[in-house]
């Protein structure tokens, strides 16, 4: 454990900080779940709604939860699979 009085605090803040990116990463892949259950039902405009969403919360977590490409990467392969759909 810390002694330092400014350790102790870094490690709230890692915590915390932590806690947050934790939230993040899991709302863009529930949030990507939903665009691929709703192309899988057919649902088009289901689809649609949910990858907008999807995207918005890629893109609020790029360059802090996962890199920029990789973030570019995921919404590239959901809108590719909402367009597919006929």
């Amino acid at each position: 454990m810390a002694n330092h009085k400014s350790s102790k605090k870094r490690i709230l803040v890692t915590a915390k900080k932590n806690a947050v990116n934790n939230s993040r990463r899991s709302a863009v892949k529930t949030a990507a779940k939903k665009v691929l259950v709703a192309v899988e039902s057919g649902d088009k405009a289901a689809a649609i709604t949910a990858a907008r969403n999807a995207e918005s919360k890629i893109m609020k977590s790029a360059g802090k939860v996962m890199p920029k490409k990789r973030a570019a990467r995921k919404i590239s392969r959901l809108t590719k699979r909402v367009a597919k759909m006929a």
